[in-house]
């Protein structure tokens, strides 16, 4: 039995359906039942943080995945930390006291902040820079600590951000502004290497690493990509769309961001406005010497995510479970795509 903690978000179905693929029992551990799971997959409402209902959910569990989090959209405050490092730390301690086989933990680029140079190792320094990044590695080495006191297994998986059909978030606003034609604007001028993951690629990685990888940690990102501002130039043309780039200056642009930030004006969290103008990119060499290549390019994912978004507009809302399958809030932006 495998036990999926955060199994109804974007991330954690995807890792509970792959697993019931492959003949699997699976049950997840969710607040919020997603209402396409497959009746073999088994549902289990809990708060990850409630330590009793974590308890129940291990009883018979042979591996535990652990993907629960609060992720930086939901600007979440001490909430990171409640979630992202104390729940974290039940789930780990309760798969240890079940006796449970392995765990594996999703943790995050995020904890890399913004690495000095690139490619990232698993030998670069941790170094997050803003709240989330921080409650990241501290969940991480929470659970490590718990699993090397019970000698239990731990793989930690670090995925550059995901890309797929029904993938939404922050990138419902980029779709719609291009499906408008409105002007796009980027953080600095110079083009900046910037590698993202298909959620397929991001599969076929984990589920290797889980099955034939030893314990460790694994960077994943796709092998083909090039500058952010290349990606979307690429993208406009795919959409057919007259779009503009625009490069903002740096250090205005971010301050601007940072105020609407603090003010709740704005949808970006500090993940997003204080890293996207950097280079940004994994070694992959741990995986291919397993024998894993990426399928996707990020032109590739950015053109299937977008034409599944032009196709399904109007049938999601911000009421889904998951943050990065529900739309999101435009706020104070839209002002600035009215007159883009």
């Amino acid at each position: 039995m495998h036990l999926v903690t955060g199994g109804s978000g974007f991330l954690g179905s995807l890792i509970a359906r792959q697993l019931a693929r492959s003949g699997e029992k699976v049950r997840v551990l969710d607040l919020w039942d997603d209402p396409g799971r497959p009746r073999e997959i088994e549902y289990f409402r809990c708060d990850i943080r409630d330590r009793a209902g974590v308890r129940a959910a291990m009883r018979g569990v042979q591996v535990v995945h652990h993907n629960a989090a609060l992720v930086p959209l939901t600007k979440s405050g001490k909430g990171f930390w409640d979630v992202n490092v104390n729940g974290s730390a039940v789930a780990a301690e309760e798969a240890a006291r079940a006796g449970v086989a392995a765990f594996v933990h999703m943790s995050s680029s995020a904890v890399f902040g913004v690495p000095q140079s690139c490619p990232i190792t698993t030998q670069t320094p941790l170094c997050p820079i803003e709240i989330y990044g921080r409650s990241k590695l501290a969940g991480e080495e929470r659970v490590r600590a718990i699993c090397q006191s019970a000698k239990l297994p731990l793989f930690v998986i670090r995925p550059r951000t995901i890309l797929a059909a029904g993938r939404l978030g922050i990138f419902q606003l980029l779709f719609e502004w291009i499906s408008q034609s409105r002007a796009v604007y980027v953080i600095g001028d110079r083009g900046n290497a910037f590698q993202f993951v298909h959620a397929i690629d991001l599969m076929d990685a984990y589920m290797l690493v889980t099955k034939r990888g030893s314990p460790g940690n694994y960077n994943i990102g796709t092998d083909r990509f090039g500058t952010l501002r290349e990606a979307l130039e690429n993208l406009v043309l795919h959409a057919r769309s007259s779009s503009r780039i625009v490069g903002l200056p740096a250090a205005p642009a971010m301050l601007a961001l940072r105020t609407l930030d603090a003010l709740h004006l704005s949808p970006l969290a500090p993940w997003h406005y204080l890293t996207c103008h950097k280079p940004f990119f994994f070694d992959l060499s741990p995986l291919r010497e397993l024998g894993w290549k990426a399928k996707y390019s990020n032109d590739e994912m950015l053109s299937e995510s977008y034409d599944w978004f032009v196709t399904h507009r109007g049938t999601v809302g911000a009421d889904v479970g998951a943050t990065h399958r529900a739309t999101v809030r435009e706020r104070v932006l839209w002002i600035l795509r009215k007159f883009s």
